[in-house]
């Protein structure tokens, strides 16, 4: 479905964007994984190369520009372009507004959205000129609803959906769509990691009765770059079990 396209993940090195980096590999796309952790990232793309498809680990601080050019060349001299983006990589630094302090928001604010801005920017000249192209945004039900103490990630992932929407409007005409999916509360180290009270009353807010899996966003995701999606752009996947309805 997808047989040749490059892709760039970033934050692809396990959890969520390990996932997504994976489904596309299965589907024919060449992967390039560009995480914080170089060699985290290396070692995920061997996995994925193991299928027989082509990809590679690149280091990549989304939340420097310098370093974030840097990977655009790297891809572009040695794929010759980028078909699909997605702006996955994202931290947390949680607290209560009155204790949030300003090194916290500053920091997520740089990774979460502005990292978003730079790779995007960085791809549509490409994309542009191919008059083809895939951007989804990995934003958040926490940027739909707000999260206590999550002041700094919820306004974050909110602006992203925002961003989203009007990288979507510019671009449509040249045959570029841009999209985000919003996961719930996804069974990742994070989750797995809280009490298991707490971890029992989340499930109960949620319809299906179950946390979401890293595979569930990456089913989502892959259809938002696939042909078949080629008429959907701006829109906000909610991929949460029912826990939020918009």
């Amino acid at each position: 479905m997808l047989d040749g396209q490059v892709a760039l993940v970033t934050g692809g090195a396990q959890g969520i964007g390990k996932a997504i980096a994976t489904s596309l590999a299965h589907n024919g796309v060449n992967v390039i994984i560009g995480d914080l952790n170089a060699q985290a990232a290396e070692s995920s793309a061997t996995e994925i190369a193991k299928a027989g498809i082509q990809s590679a680990g690149i280091a990549l601080n989304v939340a420097d520009l310098g370093s974030v050019k840097s990977a655009m060349e790297h891809i572009l001299g040695t794929w010759g372009k980028i078909d699909i983006l997605v702006n996955n990589a994202g931290i947390t630094k949680d607290a209560i507004l009155l204790r949030l302090h300003e090194d916290a928001w500053d920091k997520v604010l740089s990774v979460n959205l502005t990292g978003a801005f730079y790779c995007t920017k960085g791809v549509l000249p490409g994309m542009v000129k191919n008059r083809n192209g895939r951007i989804v945004n990995i934003a958040s039900i926490v940027g739909a609803m707000g999260n206590f103490g999550q002041a700094n990630y919820a306004a974050s992932k909110g602006g992203l959906i925002a961003f989203t929407k009007a990288v979507a409007r510019e671009y449509a005409r040249r045959g570029i769509t841009s999209n985000a999916v919003a996961p719930g509360f996804i069974d990742t180290a994070m989750t797995q990691a809280m009490p298991p009270e707490d971890r029992e009353s989340l499930v109960k807010q949620i319809p299906c009765e179950r946390l979401g899996t890293p595979e569930d966003v990456a089913h989502a995701v892959t259809f938002l770059v696939s042909k078949e999606a080629s008429y959907i752009t701006g829109q906000v996947l909610h991929v949460n079990g029912g826990m939020l309805m918009t």
